[in-house]
């Protein structure tokens, strides 16, 4: 059986053998287990970015089904101080966002850990999955800047991360590339989303393009969802995303 299409959240509970519900706690269960038995790297945490009105959580649930990965939408995961900032259209400083980004993060990482509990002995209440499934996750974050990319890719928390299992989460970005226009024409008949259509050129004028950092694959927000999906599936597959 495969993950379900969409997975709103990290798994946030284990079963004992009676049956009984307990929360995991990433800093204390998990790190209870041998080293040897939390090897992440072969598991891929796949963040969907690029700026308001690309269709990051579209072309998210998309790769979702076709990879048979849990998704969060990023969004989601902004505390409530964030949320009302962006509604009265006043753009997030990096103040704002660092914890956000280790959040999400650390969502990714005790995602991918629940996935893998069965395998390890941890007990984890989480989505079946084919013994041959690579275990991962897609979060969909705008990740501008290179410095909330390396965020998101560990690098600052890597310290942390380490003492709590062995490998490194392989870390991949698609990014969403596409004109201002389409982007301005997108974002003006988006209803109930909490982005000003006037922050766009806020968020372009901050965005810095991965290009040419390892790990990423772009795709244009022209082509359909289908073309979109198969484009980073063929990266995946033929190893040309080389995640970090």
């Amino acid at each position: 059986m495969s993950l379900p299409s969409v997975y709103p959240e990290a798994p946030k509970y284990s079963e004992d053998r009676g049956g009984n519900h307990a929360a995991v706690d990433f800093d204390s269960s998990v790190e209870s287990r041998p080293r040897f038995d939390r090897n992440i790297s072969d598991a891929i945490f796949l963040v969907v970015m690029g700026v308001s009105g690309t269709g990051k959580s579209t072309l998210g649930a998309a790769l979702s089904k076709a990879l048979r990965l849990p998704f969060i939408d990023g969004d989601d995961l902004h505390p409530q101080s964030n949320v009302d900032k962006m509604a009265r259209g006043e753009p997030l400083i990096d103040t704002d966002r660092q914890p956000w980004l280790e959040t999400i993060r650390r969502t990714a990482v005790s995602s991918i850990l629940s996935q893998l509990g069965d395998d390890y002995g941890l007990h984890v209440s989480s989505p079946v999955r084919d013994e041959d499934q690579r275990p991962g996750i897609i979060i969909a974050c705008s990740a501008l800047k290179g410095s909330y990319r390396s965020v998101l890719r560990g690098e600052t928390l890597l310290e942390a991360e380490a003492s709590k299992y062995s490998g490194k989460l392989p870390t991949c970005f698609v990014y969403m590339k596409g004109s201002r226009e389409v982007l301005m024409d997108r974002m003006m008949k988006r209803q109930g989303h909490f982005m000003k259509a006037e922050m766009l050129d806020s968020q372009l004028k901050t965005l810095e393009s991965p290009d040419n950092e390892g790990g990423v694959v772009a795709v244009s927000i022209e082509w359909s969802t289908e073309d979109q999906v198969r484009g980073v599936v063929r990266a995946l597959e033929d190893g040309g995303l080389g995640a970090v």
